[in-house]
């Protein structure tokens, strides 16, 4: 797996999303001691709050920015959006009004709403070999779990040393080491798509309306919206779990959430040899299908009432959990690289990244607020039977028969228009030969 960091731009490219990742972390837990020295009482309201500004500047502006991103220099746009989210960290300290905490948060999460979808539509052109893509994948994943593990024990020695309010500055620097590593590297030429005619309602949507457009994109929404339901369980409900069903310590709490991303981490390590040999579409409807099994397990674990082995079956239950989501979750870069031409693959994964975050604005209220109002056990169930729904959703739109590359021929386009790079001239026309993409160039099948 680590073979893929013998290319020198890939290698700076994780290195900055794993800095800037501990630095998201770092000020994760800050931002929660920050909105208990403003709000005292109400963080809980604050964070909760922030955390929606979050999602929604996720799924209302990444597709805005998708639909212009391939216009833009890709190095100067993952830089800009580092500048911005380094500035927005070096200025939380010193807010003293819980506005001020809102304002900034949407600035911030609208940067990371402009790099995240950049970034990883880069990685397929810096490393164009499935085999190494899958293994920088797993790599990513790896990254995502370990940060959940690493940043919370680094801001816990930190803070033995410093205030709170020093972690924002270890942010920033994260932030800022991020924009000097994808200055250090050259990256891949994006190809233009054509220009969008239409409103800028119309272009700011294209990306998804390119996304719903063929089968197995719309089957990945439905996979999107299963893990969102058990993602969300785990992070709005551990803590309730943990401290009030099972009168664990708070230290417990963590450990709960480690055994979720050591869940993930196993997945993501054995993955890359399991995709050379079985697809995409077993591996990914075998974890949606697997989540709803889970939750069946977590509600007996949640009826049994004080049984003595509910501590450790809870550990499983969220290690099960984390391997699951990590089976949907690895290999969807592969899916959406095979599913968009290179001219519209940043507008595709900035609609999978849309989208995706608009399940979660979905099933994080589901969690908390059901959990809340009605018990813990009805929100298992209401979560379970929406995984359920979503996993058989996703096997009935997604075809059993994985497409090959499609033979074709394009009239009306120049000579020298990018999606021709590889076609020959047929009479009037070109024709060449690749996957399926449902796109401005291909109707709908």
């Amino acid at each position: 797996m680590l073979s893929v960091l013998r290319n020198r731009t890939y290698r700076h490219l994780f290195t900055a999303q794993a800095i800037a990742l501990v630095g998201t972390g770092l000020a994760t837990v800050a931002l929660g001691l920050l909105a208990y020295d403003i709000a005292g009482s109400d963080a809980g309201s604050v964070l909760g709050t922030a955390l929606a500004i979050k999602m929604v500047a996720y799924v209302a502006l990444a597709p805005a920015i998708g639909a212009v991103a391939d216009r833009l220099p890709r190095r100067a746009s993952l830089v800009g959006a580092d500048l911005v989210r380094a500035a927005v960290a070096l200025t939380l300290p010193f807010v003293d009004q819980v506005w001020q905490v809102y304002v900034l948060i949407f600035l911030l999460q609208s940067a990371s709403a402009a790099f995240t979808p950049t970034f990883h539509a880069v990685v397929p052109d810096v490393l164009p070999a499935e085999r190494d893509y899958t293994r920088a994948l797993s790599l990513s994943r790896l990254a995502y779990d370990l940060e959940s593990l690493f940043s919370p024990a680094l801001a816990a020695a930190l803070l033995s040393l410093m205030t709170y309010d020093r972690l924002f500055l270890g942010t920033a620097a994260g932030f800022l080491a991020s924009a000097v590593l994808v200055v250090s590297v050259i990256l891949p030429k994006q190809l233009a798509s054509e220009p969008r005619g239409g409103s800028a309602y119309a272009k700011a949507t294209a990306g998804i309306r390119l996304f719903l457009a063929g089968p197995q994109l719309r089957a990945l929404l439905a996979l999107d919206l299963a893990v969102a339901a058990a993602g969300a369980t785990v992070i709005v409900n551990t803590v309730v779990y943990v401290r009030d069903e099972l009168d664990r310590s708070a230290a417990d709490v963590s450990l709960a959430l480690g055994a979720y991303g050591g869940g993930s981490m196993v997945v993501a390590l054995l993955l890359p040899r399991v995709l050379d040999r079985v697809s995409d579409r077993t591996v990914m409807l075998g974890g949606a299908l697997l989540l709803p099994l889970v939750f069946a397990a977590l509600g007996g674990l949640t009826a049994a009432g004080g049984a003595t082995w509910r501590w450790p079956a809870l550990l499983l239950t969220w290690a099960a959990f984390g391997a699951a989501c990590s089976m949907v979750l690895t290999p969807t870069g592969r899916l959406l690289r095979r599913s968009a031409p290179p001219e519209e693959r940043t507008a595709v994964f900035a609609a999978q990244f849309s989208l995706s975050h608009g399940c979660w604005l979905l099933t994080y209220p589901l969690a908390g607020w059901l959990g809340a109002v009605a018990g813990l056990q009805s929100a298992v169930v209401s979560l379970g039977v929406t995984a359920l729904a979503a996993g058989l959703g996703a096997v009935r739109l997604w075809p059993s028969q994985e497409p090959g590359p499609v033979e074709h021929e394009h009239g009306g386009l120049h000579a020298g228009h990018p999606h021709l790079a590889d076609a020959v001239r047929v009479g009037s026309g070109w024709r060449h030969s690749h996957h399926y993409s449902a796109d401005g160039l291909h109707p709908r099948r």
